[in-house]
């Protein structure tokens, strides 16, 4: 295994000193606008983009210390990007917020006014693109998927930088947080990480999500009633999951809490899959929404110095059994994979 020059400068301005990626994500944009307005007793289409701004630039400065990178959007995110830790990498994000909802698929979209070319231009170590994906989809709509997918791998191929894919899987007309859901999710998942370890889609790191769901994880901490998997079967799924992935991955935090990623980081470690890191975000950075909507920028900024901090470096503690990414490959350091 050989890495062209600006890919293996990517992956390492965006990993820490042991080639793991401690990263941080703040690339929400449509979510972040509703619990905007949830709290603010407005609606959506009226919160001002100054908010997002503000934010975002709020949690860059107070988290980017604690991470070996930071995901932002270039619509709101790149004042943030200037005022990131200047040992923190950049990754941009290069799809449209959300998905086209006018058909079956959630298919994706990309934003209009950007390019691959355009994101490295304006800061970007790395890019990453957010794709919901179901194997059980009818093939027609995951043709679409894929071909997109292989466009977006062009860009990046052209550009010599490196192309994350997060992966986020879904049931249509369905609830993802239901026990039927978690029942499917672990052949969702690993489908996904097989079929998108395939050469022609160009990705360089898998952004997942794990195989269970940890509120049916039996004895966890968040299994409040039924469960649909045993400590031991989760731990075998993790497994099964990293085990058909023929590229570096890394695991998101999908929106749980901190004490939920946390557990969850431990089942993997438990597990021995080569995980190479987080992209972690609302789990460090949720609780602080109320905060900053009712408040302003200053509570936020003292409730990040305090809790936020707590909160990624609680993460980063659970990071210990994270392998390098260049160790997927056997290599002893990023530096071989371009000799």
């Amino acid at each position: 295994m050989k890495i062209t020059p600006g890919k293996r400068k990517g992956l390492e301005a965006v990993s820490d000193s042991r080639g793991v990626i401690a990263a941080a994500a703040m690339d929400q944009r449509g979510s972040l606008k509703s619990y905007f307005a949830k709290e603010k007793g407005i609606d959506k289409k009226d919160v001002p983009p100054q908010m997002l701004e503000e934010f975002k630039e709020a949690v860059s400065k107070a988290l980017t210390p604690h991470a070996s990178a930071i995901l932002l959007d270039p619509e709101y995110g790149l004042p943030a990007a200037k005022a990131r830790d200047k040992h923190a990498g950049l990754l941009l994000a290069y799809e449209d917020s959300g998905y086209d909802n006018t058909r079956p698929g959630r298919l994706p979209d990309l934003l209009s006014d950007w390019s691959v070319k355009r994101l490295v231009t304006a800061g970007a170590d790395c890019i990453k693109i957010l794709l919901y994906y179901t194997p059980f989809d009818p093939p027609e709509i995951n043709d679409i998927k894929h071909a997109w997918t292989e466009r977006i791998a062009g860009e990046c191929t052209a550009a010599d930088v490196p192309f994350f894919l997060e992966l986020v899987g879904y049931v249509e007309s369905g609830d993802e947080k239901g026990i039927d859901y978690a029942k499917k999710k672990p052949e969702i998942v690993t489908k996904s990480m097989e079929e998108f370890s395939k050469p022609q889609y160009g990705v360089d790191i898998l952004k997942v999500e794990v195989p269970v769901n940890m509120a049916f994880v039996a004895g966890s901490k968040s299994c409040k009633g039924e469960s649909a998997y045993s400590r031991d079967e989760a731990k075998d799924l993790f497994r099964k999951a990293a085990a058909a992935a023929k590229k570096p991955f890394i695991y998101l935090s999908a929106g749980v809490s901190n004490d939920v990623f946390t557990e969850t980081l431990d089942l993997a470690s438990e597990s021995g899959t080569p995980f190479s890191g987080v992209l972690c975000g609302r789990a460090t950075w949720k609780d602080a929404i109320p905060i900053y909507a009712k408040g302003g920028v200053k509570p936020l900024e003292e409730w990040l110095a305090d809790q936020g901090v707590k909160n990624i470096e609680n993460v980063n503690a659970h990071l210990t059994a994270a392998k390098p990414w260049y160790s997927f490959y056997g290599a002893a350091s990023a530096t071989a994979l371009g000799d």
